[in-house]
């Protein structure tokens, strides 16, 4: 338990241990895992998100700039797509946010998608806990570039930040699109360009028409420029807006049981799928014979080998 007392204690090296311990897997690490999760449940976490291009790394390095000015510590989880050599993380996220290096309120960790769809990392939460363990104020998870209904990141932040762009596709399929709906506050990158107003106007119009935003809270948007340090300020005072509407409306309790919800329904899912991996390699040959042949559907095959792991 040297590892979870490091994290604990918030040593650098000890959450970067930690955090490849709980990225490569196994059950070798589920027991540190458990005694941190014990010691969760203060930090906000903030979802960044976007369609490729946005410009979410280089928002998610003044964020924490802005967040540091206000005297709190903050992690970022930072998920790449996979090499399709080495299957790590491509980094590109990092290389962004090396402004930030050697700030001992700053945490950032690289983590690759492994193939997960949504936007996000199967082991991108257990980092989260560690960081939260560890004292971070704030924890932002910015997902992989993503498409129009991967929204995983809607189940595992309590403050969704979705980034736009100017002049990156179709103004009404962008309205349209699942991600925009799932947004807690909107953001415009790169507003100091000249096509920034029309994107800014046509998500104005989506709120007022009731497409996205459900609940009491009033979805704002916001025109922000990385590159110039505007709107930064404005973004982080609308975060904290949120995180204390969610208090006093006792939402944040709804977010974190939805978060709890998608955590065990991931796992028991990632369990059954290894079990069926590791033990039934021979049946399911099997089954797949059958099933290609038309003696039995995929649902009936489906149902045997659920049958076949219950009398294991």
């Amino acid at each position: 338990m040297d590892m979870v007392e490091d994290v604990l204690a918030g040593r650098v090296r000890g959450i970067a241990r930690m955090m490849s311990r709980a990225e490569a897997g196994g059950g070798d690490c589920r027991a540190a895992l458990a005694e941190i999760y014990r010691h969760t449940g203060r930090a906000h976490v903030v979802g960044l998100t976007g369609v490729p291009g946005s410009g979410k790394s280089v928002l998610a390095r003044v964020l924490a700039r802005a967040i540091r000015a206000s005297g709190r510590k903050v992690g970022i989880v930072a998920v790449d797509p996979s090499s399709p050599f080495s299957g790590g993380a491509i980094l590109g996220d990092r290389v962004r946010m090396t402004g930030l290096s050697g700030d001992p309120g700053v945490f950032i960790r690289s983590m690759a998608t492994h193939g997960a769809v949504g936007g996000l990392a199967r082991a991108s939460l257990d980092s989260v806990d560690i960081l939260d363990a560890a004292g971070f104020d704030m924890v932002v998870v910015e997902t992989v570039g993503v498409g129009q209904d991967e929204v995983d990141i809607l189940q595992a932040a309590h403050t969704v930040v979705v980034l736009s762009a100017p002049g990156l596709g179709d103004d009404i399929q962008a309205i349209k699109a699942g991600l925009l709906e799932i947004a807690d506050i909107h953001v415009v990158s790169k507003c100091d360009r000249a096509d920034a107003n029309r994107t800014l106007i046509d998500l104005q119009g989506m709120l007022t028409l009731g497409v996205a935003g459900g609940d009491a809270w009033q979805v704002p948007v916001l025109p922000t420029s990385a590159e110039n340090d505007e709107g930064i300020g404005d973004l982080l005072a609308a975060i904290d807006a949120h995180r204390a509407h969610l208090e006093d409306s006792g939402g944040i309790a709804l977010r974190r049981r939805r978060i709890a919800e998608t955590r065990i329904l991931g796992i028991a899912e990632d369990i059954v799928r290894t079990r069926f991996a590791g033990r039934h390699d021979g049946r399911l040959a099997g089954l797949l014979d059958r099933v290609m042949a038309r003696e039995v559907d995929p649902y009936a095959a489906a149902m045997d080998m659920l049958a076949a792991s219950r009398e294991d």
